[in-house]
């Protein structure tokens, strides 16, 4: 399973790249407003951090200006996804930008038929948002499973980029469920490497060491 973060906040993700885990980066207009950083300028410099897939979000409502700013957004460099929304317009857009050979992440996805719908109109990633689910007492992760059985049934190339990642636990169930890529907070994503027995087990390796008096010259 690929990781991808959930960042627009460039010091946060260098500090994840830098130890060879991020596979991509998402963005969206919220998260660009966190940044308080132009879009293109920032978004330039992720793609420049990480060689994998950098979802940019078009802020469009009808699909010929979802288009234009896809095009303008896919000029920032080559691993550039087009981020559009799962309407009908965001469809339409997603057909004539990956058309052309863009990658197209279709997001705000929660239904299983939605889905499906963008997979048969192109996307290179649909991004279904699990904690969003959650927070109105749906099963999220259930999702991600109705998602992946769809995709396989039919041989389906979109990847299945699990979003709004709340948890460790989100993140180990996805990859159970067989999701191909989560898009997780940098807190979350450097959350994966506590565990409490790890933490007990250092501190009495090292008391331990420290009694022998020696050294590791």
């Amino acid at each position: 399973m690929k990781f991808f973060v959930d960042s627009a906040e460039i010091d946060l993700i260098a500090e994840l790249a830098e130890i060879g885990i991020v596979d991509g980066v998402t963005t969206n207009p919220s998260l660009i407003l966190k940044s308080g950083r132009d879009i293109i300028e920032v978004t330039r410099e992720i793609c420049d951090l990480v060689s994998g897939p950098v979802s940019a979000e078009v802020t469009a409502l009808e699909a010929g200006e979802m288009i234009e700013q896809g095009r303008r957004l896919a000029g920032i460099a080559p691993n550039i996804a087009v981020k559009v929304p799962l309407t009908w317009e965001g469809l339409k857009a997603c057909r004539a930008l990956s058309g052309e050979g863009k990658m197209v992440n279709v997001t705000l996805c929660f239904s299983a038929n939605q889905a499906l719908l963008a997979a048969k109109a192109g996307a290179a990633f649909i991004s279904p948002f699990i904690g969003r689910l959650d927070d109105i007492n749906l099963d999220g992760l259930q999702l991600i499973a109705d998602i992946r059985q769809i995709y396989d049934n039919y041989r389906f190339e979109t990847e299945v980029l699990a979003a709004s990642i709340r948890s460790a636990n989100h993140v180990s169930e996805c990859a159970k469920i067989g999701a191909d890529i989560v898009t997780v907070p940098p807190a979350v994503l450097k959350g994966l490497v506590k565990h409490p027995l790890t933490d007990r087990g250092l501190d009495a390796f090292l008391r331990d060491w420290a009694k022998t008096g020696q050294k590791i010259a």
